[in-house]
């Protein structure tokens, strides 16, 4: 089975992939600017692509930045921030009707590539410094955007514990940094990160969709083709074993419902048919309505509201998250524990392996349908440095055995342990 996406090299430290596919009607372009996070950098690179989507140094009026989307049969811009490991993401991304459905022939690749290279490459910046309205508006947005963390109380407990797990480590970073640094945000400071990204990030251009994406690439070719740039290269994996004794934190808040989280080093797992075999050991452990911890911690046992666990193969790190009464905290933590152990012994079924894999391939076979889904999975696919696609991996998945997920749960080893408790006022007032 072949690879389908065509990766090229446009410029220095700029690639341009591409992934054709004849049932989509539209065409989507996203370009990523990788960078590693840094504490004193991360709220200023953050602001910048909502920034950048308010206009251009030729369309510095959003208005008229909507007026030329609708004039190209109602494209829309999108901008976000994510993390990839010790890596933040910036990404501006158009999606576009594709060129054989225009009345008059229009070469919407094309027009859907100009408009996004110049929202990129020609900013609205003036004596260095971005428009004072504009910023202000999209730095208060970052700002309640990280005020409202906290009140996601399942969230803001799985990262607090990998904060506390991951301290002096990038992946501890938010990825829209703190509110301290968000609060320092100028017209000027924006700017400066803005010139930063450009000159030092590494630059993935991602086309999926149906249409012909050499126009696009073409585009990309000659904007860049002049940017002197010093690239980084990003590091496929930032993985860490087990340090020393297992860290433990307790922290009190006024909610009625506990927050029990438990942070896991899986170990010297670094090729990707090991990761597979974790992704399945995983999802088998927690990670479906027919996993071990729903089934037994949840429903058998009563001990918890919700119980998960998740996989990132970047860091290497699993998260179990659940939801509990205070009294049954540490029986939750003990029978997770418990239900682990039984798996590294080999204490489950094939019945429970196939209906894992089932479950983990039927979501696969949907990342396909979507254009904004395959732009994350290939994207994650080159800086991962693998070459995989969804109907790849449903082969790898369907030779993993049952000697595959023990060895893959026996390299997990319990690092952190954080507890989100309410304190005593909210228990009295029942919260």
């Amino acid at each position: 089975m072949n690879y389908p996406l065509v990766r090229e090299c446009i410029a220095q430290g700029v690639h341009f992939s591409s992934i054709t596919d004849k049932k989509f009607k539209h065409n989507r372009m996203s370009v990523n600017l990788i960078v590693r996070l840094e504490q004193e950098k991360v709220s200023d690179r953050a602001v910048v692509p909502f920034i950048l989507r308010q206009g251009s140094k030729n369309c510095p009026d959003f208005t008229e930045l909507n007026r030329k989307l609708c004039d190209l049969y109602g494209a829309s811009l999108d901008a976000g921030v994510d993390k990839f490991g010790e890596y933040q993401l910036i990404e501006l991304g158009v999606i576009g009707v594709d060129s054989r459905f225009a009345l008059d022939n229009e070469d919407m690749v094309k027009e859907c590539a100009s408009l996004l290279a110049e929202i990129l490459m020609e900013p609205n910046i003036t004596d260095g410094k971005f428009d004072a309205q504009n910023t202000e508006l999209e730095k208060q947005y970052l700002l309640d955007t990280i005020d409202a963390e906290i009140n996601d109380k399942r969230n803001y407990a799985l990262m607090r514990c990998k904060t506390i797990m991951c301290e002096q480590e990038g992946c501890a970073i938010k990825k829209y940094g703190s509110r301290e640094m968000a609060q320092k945000i100028t017209p000027e400071s924006a700017a400066n990160a803005y010139k930063e990204l450009m000159k030092t990030a590494q630059i993935e251009i991602m086309f999926e969709g149906c249409g012909d994406p050499t126009p696009a690439k073409e585009i990309f070719r000659e904007k860049f083709s002049d940017l002197a740039r010093e690239s980084i290269t990003v590091k496929s994996y930032c993985g860490k074993e087990q340090q020393g004794e297992v860290k433990e934190i307790v922290e009190y808040m006024d909610v009625k419902q506990g927050k029990l989280v438990m942070g896991f080093r899986v170990e010297n797992v670094t090729d990707y048919v090991k990761m597979n075999a974790e992704k399945i050991a995983v999802a088998l452990f927690g990670g479906t309505a027919n996993s071990l911890l729903f089934k037994n911690v949840r429903e058998k046992m009563s001990l918890c509201y919700y119980c998960a666990s998740r996989y990132d193969r970047n860091t290497g790190i699993m998260m179990v998250d659940s939801g509990v009464e205070a009294e049954n905290a540490q029986k939750a933590r003990e029978e997770i524990l418990r239900q682990l152990q039984m798996m590294k012994n080999g204490e489950f079924e094939e019945k429970e392996i196939e209906e894992t894999k089932m479950l983990l391939k039927t979501a696969l076979k949907a990342t396909t349908d979507s254009l904004g889904a395959m732009d994350s999975w290939y994207l994650t696919q080159i800086l991962g440095q693998t070459e995989v696609s969804p109907d790849m991996e449903i082969e790898l998945f369907n030779k993993v055995t049952k000697k595959d997920i023990v060895e893959a749960v026996n390299c997990i080893q319990l690092d952190t342990v954080y507890m989100l408790m309410p304190n005593e006022q909210s228990e009295k007032e029942g919260r």
